[in-house]
């Protein structure tokens, strides 16, 4: 008696980057937090298009407005229609996280690339620089540097790059310190690939995750540090419509106009609230022990 074995139809394997994107999607987390930043850069984009008005518009007939069909959110001490300030705002907040992360990441990743890889006498320089960085407090450091450049957006975005360079520099380092003893990087080494190759093109790529992660966490931290420097007057000066100078602005009329507070209180807390999620998502997404 003869077994007749039917061939089954093989099913071809998604690519790895659609199992990746469907492993996104189906995180909430990312999702929620992937739609506001969405949102953000769309109104960064199309801000001329979206506001109603001049951000920039002095109207003192129309003062601490409440809001209306006119002015959906009102307008603030000298007549500016507050919605599309906060519209306009969206480019600034977007600006200060791009400016510092890339600020930080550049220097503290190519610093911690060298100091894991590196040879110990490299690697005892580099990170007794970083333990220097770190023995002064953030915020301290941050005003430092204001102090010393002088108060407007570009300095406190600088100033605050220039404090998360340590975070980055020891994330990086740990990962290629356990990275670069992986059989791959061995057998890369041996089949006489140069140290910048390893380097680059082996060890980095397999470090992105956990500073993809560190990344998303970072660059609220950054807005807020930098809304914070504009609330004590070290940030970025007026008529800028960015979101914690108008919170400064209009700190005096909580209880008189409310509304001038609610709005650039609310994008703040909206916007950090996302990308904080967002590397919430990325965390379990991008975790080892979850892939399916």
């Amino acid at each position: 008696m003869s077994v007749i074995l039917l061939d089954e139809p093989l099913v071809p394997t998604p690519p790895r980057w659609r199992r990746f994107v469907a492993r996104l999607l189906r995180n909430p987390s990312v999702v929620v937090g992937g739609t506001i930043l969405i949102l953000l850069i769309l109104l960064a984009l199309f801000a001329p298009w979206v506001a109603p008005y001049d951000p920039f518009k002095v109207n003192p007939v129309q003062r601490l407005k409440p809001p209306s069909w006119l002015h959906l959110m009102g307008t603030d001490e000298v007549g500016r229609d507050l919605f599309s300030r906060l519209i306009f705002g969206s480019r600034y907040f977007l600006l200060i996280c791009i400016v510092t992360a890339s600020i930080s990441a550049s220097i503290g990743t190519l610093l911690g690339l060298i100091a894991g890889a590196g040879s110990v006498v490299t690697e005892s320089i580099i990170m007794r620089l970083i333990d220097v960085m770190l023995a002064f407090p953030y915020i301290l450091m941050v005003l430092v540097i204001v102090a010393i450049l002088g108060p407007s957006l570009w300095t406190g975005m600088i100033s605050i790059g220039i404090a998360g360079i340590p975070g980055y520099a020891r994330l990086v380092r740990s990962a290629v310190l356990t990275v670069k003893r992986e059989d791959y990087v061995v057998s890369a080494r041996a089949l006489g690939a140069s140290e910048a190759d390893i380097l680059f093109r082996t060890i980095l790529p397999n470090v992105l995750s956990p500073l993809i992660v560190y990344l998303a966490f970072s660059m609220p931290l950054a807005a807020l540090v930098t809304s914070s420097l504009s609330f004590i007057g070290l940030g970025t000066q007026p008529p800028a419509p960015e979101w914690g100078a108008m919170l400064v602005n209009s700190r005096t009329y909580l209880f008189s106009a409310w509304w001038a507070v609610t709005g650039p209180g609310m994008a703040l807390f909206i916007s950090i609230f996302g990308l904080n999620i967002l590397g919430n998502g990325l965390r379990d997404v991008l975790d080892p022990r979850s892939a399916a």
